[in-house]
């Protein structure tokens, strides 16, 4: 709750009284953890960024079966310094970083801008993006492919997501 003009406003995480009514199912299927090669990920990590804590929670619990470290951002901008920071530290963000997975609505920094900074900047550029969403329609799509995010997936489906994780990390 919050004051706004002497009125008392209220406000109401959706996603988190959803999940506390009607959980959502974040497990992976076997068959797309199971003998999975890590070879080619070696160190790297996965990068979540969304302002809901539900929804990072729920891609974390989804993708921790895939065995590679998870890092997390509240917002756009948050993820950004981030991968910076990181990007700094080897001049390009892909050896330590092998995927990014933004949601779109976010405050500071939504998940289009994020993208197209991250494709702006030389050392962040090779970064594979997701782009994990509630919205859909086609503005969206041509929003993705405008601002060069590798992929668009709808919100909540763990097997679609995994499996684009490990295409996108290079896993087999």
């Amino acid at each position: 709750m919050t004051e706004i003009d002497k009125e008392l406003v209220e406000i109401l995480d959706v996603e988190k009284i959803l999940n506390e009514i009607s959980p959502v199912n974040t497990e992976v299927s076997r068959e797309i953890v199971n003998n999975i090669d890590l070879s080619e990920v070696k160190d790297k990590i996965i990068f979540i960024a969304d302002d809901s804590m539900v929804a990072r929670n729920q891609v974390k619990k989804a993708l921790t079966p895939l065995g590679v470290p998870i890092e997390m951002a509240k917002n756009g901008r948050e993820a950004l310094n981030r991968l910076t920071e990181l990007a700094q530290e080897t001049g390009d963000v892909t050896d330590k970083v092998g995927l990014l997975i933004s949601d779109i609505e976010m405050p500071e920094m939504d998940g289009y801008t994020l993208t197209a900074e991250v494709k702006a900047v030389n050392e962040l550029k090779n970064l594979n993006v997701v782009l994990h969403t509630s919205l859909s329609g086609v503005f969206n799509e041509a929003m993705v492919n405008k601002v060069g995010a590798n992929d668009f997936i709808a919100k909540f489906h763990p097997d679609e997501l995994a499996t684009a994780a490990k295409k996108w990390l290079g896993i087999k």
